[in-house]
């Protein structure tokens, strides 16, 4: 054997697995080092293996510094770690070698809550109240000057009105009003048999409210309209309140009576229902001996004039109501005023049932125990024989309360009666009368016994 190397040296035999000392350059297997320079290698690695990984030391030091000093976000705060967090806590800062009152609180991922679509509530138009529905009206309807007449026009798109065409008469081209702006517009159609005229406004404003069109089928005896228009020819934007009272035939054209007042000046303005639709274009009224008789031309004839469609009957609605009108039995005129006292008794009842509603809803969680099904308010119940059920409070004189209910329930009770027989002896359809009481939120059966 060849001595190569110191004795503290050694090397691992790759052929037989022996340890063979330093200075021993060939094994007893017959394996021998071929120079002394790979012995002197294997020597170092041999006996110094920590030192080849002192490169990835290095490298490892290197990351380290560069994440340190990388601007990391902050997580936002989170929220109340669980029961466990603390020893998580613990744990990481004995892992770090830090004190876990100096270290920072462990990250706890934030949930993500589920995404609902949002609720949505819809109103019921009718509910809308009656200054909010004016206010969506009165920006859309303008004022006409069309020679020597006047009338009122209003916005179906940002450059076209619709209004009367006795309102426009033989004039190409009308001025228009609307709040402190002229504008210049031209008649572009026009149906003498529905007494119908479209116009369209030169330079319109781009911004300009419409009024949204509804129909005559959608129109019911009862609901309450208004009535938007200049009245007189000089007071613009004058608003009137008033029910549908009938819807008519007058020869080829429908006609919605109303007892909203339509004045002159009114002419060609919106008939509107609570739900801010246009189902009439106010167009005249019966005359000073009918008052609260107006009527309306239905917006269907609007319609079918812009789609292209004319009333070819050379006689105006207001030649055939005339006619209708001298020819009507007085029975037809009885109705319909019946119709509309009827309707202005249930509007003061309305209003007396709102306030009972309070003083019920005040104590009957306290007092009442049980209380039959009656209709649109609960106090209906003391109408029949064992309806309200009362207990005993030791806050409130239940029984005395009760009388105070019952007093005034009888009193409405008394109105409706009285109202329902005047409807009922002018000739007041059945049906009528129901339609105009579930209008007011009044329906009980007890009314119809």
């Amino acid at each position: 054997m060849d001595i190569v190397s110191s004795e503290n040296s050694g090397w691992d035999c790759p052929s037989c697995g022996r340890r063979v000392p330093g200075r021993i350059r060939a094994c007893r297997c017959g394996f021998a080092q071929s120079s002394a320079v790979e012995v002197e290698i294997g020597d170092a690695r041999t006996s110094r293996p920590w030192a080849a990984g002192l490169p990835l030391l290095g490298i490892g030091l290197v990351l380290g510094a560069a994440l340190a000093l990388y601007p990391w976000k902050r997580e936002p705060a989170a929220p109340p770690a669980p029961a466990q967090a603390p020893k998580a806590t613990a744990a990481v800062a004995a892992t770090h070698g830090t004190n876990a009152d100096d270290a920072a609180p462990a990250y706890v991922p934030t949930p993500i809550e589920p995404v609902h679509a949002p609720e949505t509530t819809i109103t019921p138009p009718d509910k809308e109240p009656l200054e909010e529905l004016v206010s969506k009206v009165v920006p859309a309807v303008a004022f006409i000057q069309a020679g020597q007449n006047r009338g009122t026009g209003f916005f179906i798109s940002r450059d076209k009105l619709l209004t009367n065409a006795h309102v426009v008469g033989g004039q190409s081209s009308v001025n228009l009003q609307l709040g402190d702006k002229n504008y210049t517009a031209r008649v572009i159609n026009i149906s003498t048999g529905s007494d119908l005229a479209v116009l369209e406004v030169y330079n319109a404003n781009p911004n300009q409210p419409v009024l949204t069109l509804g129909t005559v089928a959608s129109a019911r005896v009862g609901e309450e309209v208004i009535a938007v228009g200049s009245a007189l020819g000089v007071l613009s934007n004058t608003v009137t309140r008033g029910i549908v009272s009938a819807v008519r035939k007058a020869g080829p054209v429908t006609l919605i009576q109303t007892d909203a007042a339509i004045n002159p000046g009114n002419s060609g303005g919106p008939l509107v229902n609570r739900a801010g639709q246009v189902i009439g274009i106010n167009s005249l009224r019966a005359g000073q001996q009918a008052e609260g008789v107006a009527f309306a031309v239905a917006i269907d004839h609007a319609t079918q004039l812009l789609n292209g469609e004319r009333v070819t009957d050379s006689q105006t609605p207001l030649g055939s109501l005339t006619q209708m009108l001298d020819g009507r039995p007085e029975a037809d005129t009885q109705r319909v005023r019946g119709e509309q006292d009827y309707a202005r008794s249930l509007d003061t009842v309305a209003r007396a049932a709102a306030e009972l509603d309070t003083l019920w809803n005040r104590y009957a969680s306290g007092c009442v125990t049980a209380v039959a099904a009656a209709g649109d308010h609960p106090w209906f119940a003391v109408y029949t024989t064992g309806g309200v059920r009362l207990g005993t409070s030791q806050v409130t004189d239940c029984p005395g309360w009760f009388d105070a209910v019952r007093t005034r329930a009888d009193a409405i009770r008394a109105e409706m009666d009285r109202a329902g027989e005047s409807a009922r002896q002018r000739g007041v359809y059945p049906g009528a009368a129901r339609d105009l009481r579930r209008r007011y939120r009044l329906q009980w059966a007890g009314w119809d016994r």
